[in-house]
């Protein structure tokens, strides 16, 4: 069993800066490939970044490529999602979450995630 626990959200002004930090219990946490998802009021949940158990690769939605960058520290049990100029667009509850799984190319899908945090809200003002 895995626990997620997410910070590191906030209110912040458009094109403004957040990190979000999720930590991970377990001794596997370098077996685990990680993901971020965002959920917007009324909208599905939706793929925003992933990178895989050793951090060489990572995968972004279109919409925040450039802006966006997601990292991890295995020794720390920690990954990380740093946002920089945030749009009013990115405001939702953003989640962490980890799949045990090989890796197969669908890291966008959140089916494929086995263990999910709780959340934490962003929220970015115009």
């Amino acid at each position: 069993q895995v626990q997620l626990v997410e910070s590191g959200g906030g209110l912040v002004q458009a094109g403004g800066s957040l990190r979000l930090t999720c930590a991970a219990s377990g001794r596997a946490f370098s077996t685990y490939g990680m993901g971020w998802f965002r959920q917007a009021p009324g909208k599905e949940r939706e793929f925003v970044a992933a990178i895989r158990r050793s951090g060489g690769s990572t995968y972004y939605a279109d919409s925040v490529k450039g802006r966006f960058s997601i990292s991890r520290d295995n020794a720390k049990n920690t990954v990380y999602l740093q946002m920089n100029s945030l749009k009013p667009e990115d405001t939702a509850a953003y989640y962490c979450a980890a799949t045990t799984r090989p890796y197969s190319g669908s890291y966008y899908r959140w089916g494929e995630y086995d263990y999910w945090g709780q959340g934490t809200q962003v929220t970015v003002s115009s």
